[in-house]
Order: structure tokens, then C-alpha cells, then sequence
């Protein structure tokens, strides 16, 4: 059979990204219709997205995550869904799943301290 993507989370590609170290499982060059990174997140960058919708899903660990003005916990079983153009950051010690609705482009993440 073919046309499906099977891949295992040690044998993609982790590169170090402005939100700590990401594991890029799916990514746009797979699909344009969604991104899957399994991130650790120790201190990220304020950001946005245009055009991305992002699902977060804490998969372990705790820490926080500022939501536009609002600051919210993460832990184990947290799921957080950011739309486009909302600012956000996470910081303490946490492994999550990122899903990204489009597939997240490099030109997409706009730094709110630049």
C-alpha cells in the first residue's frame, strides 16, 4: 500500500528551534495540511502565527505558558489550542505535541520582541 507517511519519533530529524529542541515527526515538506513536532520546552520565545492554527498537548513535565495576557499551568494531560495571531511562549520543563493546522512554515513565526 501506499501513500502514507509512517515514521517513529526517533528516527526523525530534532533540530533546536526558538522553543527548544523539536523533533519534527510530519512537517510541510510531508504535507501542507498539518505538522507534527514532539518539542521540549524549557524557555521559548513570544511568538505568533498568521496563518498556523497550533494544538499543544503536554505529553510531560510542568511549566507555564502566556497566552496573549493570560498565563496558564502545563502538565500532563494539558491540551491548548492558539489560534492565528495570538502571542505565546512556554517556559519550565515540559515534552509536548505540537500540531500545526496548515503545516507550519519557517515564514509563519513572527517574534514579538524584534
Amino acid at each position: 500500500m501506499s501513500g502514507y507517511i509512517y515514521r517513529t519519533e526517533e528516527s526523525a530529524e530534532s533540530v533546536r528551534c526558538p522553543c527548544g529542541i523539536s523533533t519534527r515527526i510530519i512537517t510541510s515538506a510531508d504535507t501542507p495540511v498539518a505538522n507534527i513536532h514532539v518539542t521540549h520546552i524549557t524557555d521559548s520565545r513570544k511568538h505568533f502565527h498568521k496563518q498556523v492554527t497550533e494544538f499543544y498537548y503536554i505529553i510531560e513535565g510542568t511549566g507555564k505558558m502566556e497566552l496573549g495576557d493570560d498565563v496558564v499551568e502545563l502538565k500532563p494531560g494539558v491540551t491548548i489550542l492558539i489560534p492565528p495571531m495570538l502571542s505565546h511562549r512556554a517556559y519550565g520543563n515540559v515534552k509536548c505535541l505540537i500540531v500545526g493546522v496548515p503545516a507550519w512554515q519557517h515564514d509563519d513565526e513572527f517574534f514579538c520582541d524584534e
